[in-house]
């Protein structure tokens, strides 16, 4: 058998030390939230029909503060069926919430940073060994590019199954590890106009639209859920540039998801404004598309630190409900 070959990485831009500097500063304060109370598999199931629920499993960033990273779980008339990110710690976050993945078969993936994407093969695992049976997983995810210039490449999300779970794949022992397990992937935006929303999933009561974000270097996704007249939009990591894709699928929605990592400028190291947008523009947007209720995650020490600050600056704007998240906790749109 060949030993896989790894190509040689080129020397850091400085643009990623600045970076990765800045994070350091963000997240020099450990911040840990207790989780909310487990639920048993009997409660999870107790929910009326075309009931849409939202459970956090991780609400941190990149940094090791005490958080899982990016992860969510919607439960669809009380069953978990769409996971949306898989970020570090979120296997554990599920186990602790007894989350029955028998019916977890939908997987968006907002980009494929390692605090949004790192888990999904201990989740695959864990299901393929609490079922015992074949599974399938429908999977979407962004398109990926090729390396230009100092931009770095970015597999497509099939490319990242692939490299996962395919035939020469890390893990493609888990193909038939516990049960046989497949999945049909779909590399998004499929239009080639970038600026209409597409519906991507279509069963029963759910109807899952996608939009192209923009996350600085790293092709992005956004997504909007639609469950029986209630909707929850996950915004994933959002540059200046993809505020206005957030804004054409958000309108209207009950809850945003909102990925809230910097301060209003000057607050934020100046790097970090080239990746996420602050809460002022969040405010302006969350009013003019008349969201219902704002979910504030992948959380930022700063931001954390600073709430009474982002909430006001939110709150210029907007008078809706504002939430901080944190693992475990569970909303009703």
């Amino acid at each position: 058998m060949l030993a896989p070959q790894i190509p040689a990485q080129p020397l850091q831009h400085v643009k990623k030390m600045l970076l990765s500097m800045a994070w350091l500063l963000l997240v020099a304060t450990p911040t840990i939230l207790p989780a909310a109370p487990a639920q048993t598999p009997a409660e999870n199931a107790a929910r009326p029909p075309g009931s849409l629920e939202l459970l956090v499993l991780g609400s941190g960033g990149p940094g090791a503060e005490g958080r899982a990273s990016s992860s969510y779980v919607l439960f669809v008339d009380g069953a978990p069926r769409i996971l949306v990110d898989s970020g570090p710690g979120s296997f554990a976050r599920l186990g602790e919430a007894h989350v029955d993945l028998g019916a977890l078969d939908v997987v968006l993936l907002t980009h494929l940073h390692v605090d949004h994407a790192a888990e999904l093969p201990g989740i695959v695992m864990a299901r393929a060994v609490s079922i015992g049976h074949p599974i399938h997983f429908d999977v979407f995810g962004p398109g990926g590019h090729p390396a230009r210039g100092d931009v770095p490449s970015f597999p497509s999300t099939r490319r990242f199954m692939e490299l996962l779970f395919g035939a020469d794949g890390a893990f493609a022992y888990l193909e038939d590890f516990s049960a046989p397990v497949s999945f049909t992937v779909t590399d998004l935006p499929r239009s080639a106009r970038f600026d209409q929303t597409e519906v991507i999933y279509e069963r029963g009561n759910v109807a899952i639209h996608a939009l192209q974000g923009h996350h600085d270097d790293a092709p992005a996704i956004i997504y909007r859920v639609d469950v029986g007249g209630r909707s929850v939009v996950f915004s994933g990591d959002i540059d200046a540039q993809g505020l206005p894709a957030l804004e054409r699928i958000a309108r209207g929605a009950d809850l945003l998801v909102f990925d809230a990592v910097v301060l209003d400028p000057p607050g934020s190291p100046p790097i970090l404004y080239t990746l996420h947008s602050p809460p002022k523009v969040l405010g302006e947007i969350a009013a003019r598309d008349h969201i219902g209720s704002l979910l504030l995650s992948h959380l930022s020490p700063a931001v954390d630190e600073n709430r009474g600050a982002v909430t006001a600056s939110i709150g210029t704007h907007y008078l809706g409900h504002v939430v901080f998240a944190s693992d475990g906790l569970r909303v009703t749109p």
